[in-house]
């Protein structure tokens, strides 16, 4: 009899856990695109773990801004990390999520991925509209066993307000005085080149590249592959021409120091590094310290947690670089204390 009512009681604790979980809501977020296929992959897998859902707008970084500042989602994503003063206006902390990396995609027929190789300024000038053609001088002395053809370039951007825009600029500003003074860096840009084309997020921009002969675009790694497009070597800080990869992502964020800015929000961009990927950089989340719903904001940490702990597989599969164990603690302790959990 004591045995029996001990398994109604399990039985039924295990029930309530079930109903429990089953009633928890999904959890919202927008923002960047650069991301979306890692947390896509992380939703799905978390789903079936524990019967909650994300539900995550691919909208690009100003969208997600712009989101979280209306309070309609839990957490905004963006590539472009907000300073210390709009943090602190708007009341919100800023964590990293996952490392990745911008890679420059080509539509130029008869060449694999990692086959042609282009430098910082030489990219630069291809943006500003100064090379026009894929027979350049100068693109041609950098790569001297290949035939490229004497094709027009299509440059493709974003149309959107995008964290990709700001990363992929702010590279090119860091190499590239000329585009420093003439272009900056920015979600938005005025594109200079007189032969350009716009696409709404990194699904635009690579749809485009591959639509257009000629062009070349700024994707996240990710989109490059599932799209198939070709992308370019590049030369690095220590002047090494060096492929996108997960490991290469990895070595140009081994030294970061997260904490040297308020807000995490760091710039990887042309690190020092052999190996080290010259666009590399981090996504971030966005939340309130004081959030409207307290168990939402549960449900998205307890979502961030799992993953940072058991979705570091899922993110190397995907070429993302998750972070590091030390990281991950220290910004439970030093950055998801600050946010109002009871």
């Amino acid at each position: 009899m004591r045995r029996s009512f001990i398994k109604t009681l399990i039985a039924g604790g295990m029930l309530a856990i079930g109903m429990n979980t089953a009633m928890a809501a999904d959890i919202t977020g927008a923002g960047a695109t650069f991301p979306y296929p890692i947390y896509a992959k992380w939703a799905e897998v978390y789903k079936k773990l524990t019967n909650v859902g994300l539900n995550y707008q691919s909208i690009g970084s100003s969208g997600g801004k712009r989101q979280i500042a209306a309070k309609t989602v839990t957490f905004g994503a963006t590539d472009a990390p907000l300073k210390a003063e709009e943090l602190d206006k708007e009341g919100l902390v800023q964590f990293p999520a996952v490392l990745g990396g911008v890679v420059t995609v080509v539509n130029l027929e008869g060449f694999k991925p990692n086959e042609i190789r282009i430098t910082g300024p030489v990219l630069a000038d291809v943006y500003l509209g100064n090379i026009t053609k894929w027979n350049d001088p100068k693109i041609l002395a950098l790569n001297p066993n290949k035939v490229l053809p004497a094709l027009d370039i299509t440059v493709v951007h974003r149309a959107d307000g995008s964290g990709t825009t700001n990363i992929f600029t702010d590279y090119l500003s860091t190499v590239s005085k000329n585009w420093a003074d003439k272009v900056g860096t920015g979600s938005s840009v005025k594109w200079p080149a007189d032969s350009s084309l716009g696409g709404k997020g990194n699904e635009g921009v690579a749809a485009n590249v591959t639509r257009v002969k000629g062009a070349i675009g700024y994707v996240e790694y990710a989109y490059a592959k599932k799209n198939k497009v070709p992308y370019l070597q590049i030369q690095n800080k220590d002047g090494n021409f060096v492929s996108p990869s997960a490991e290469s992502f990895a070595a140009a964020a081994a030294g970061a120091d997260w904490f040297k800015v308020p807000g995490m929000g760091i710039s990887l961009v042309d690190q020092p590094g052999a190996m080290s990927w010259p666009i590399t950089a981090g996504t971030f989340i966005l939340m309130y310290k004081n959030p409207t719903n307290i168990a939402d904001s549960n449900q998205a940490l307890k979502f961030f947690k799992w993953s940072f702990k058991d979705g570091k597989q899922l993110a190397l599969d995907l070429d993302y670089v998750p972070l590091p164990d030390v990281l991950t603690s220290a910004i439970e302790s030093k950055v998801w204390s600050q946010i109002k959990q009871k």
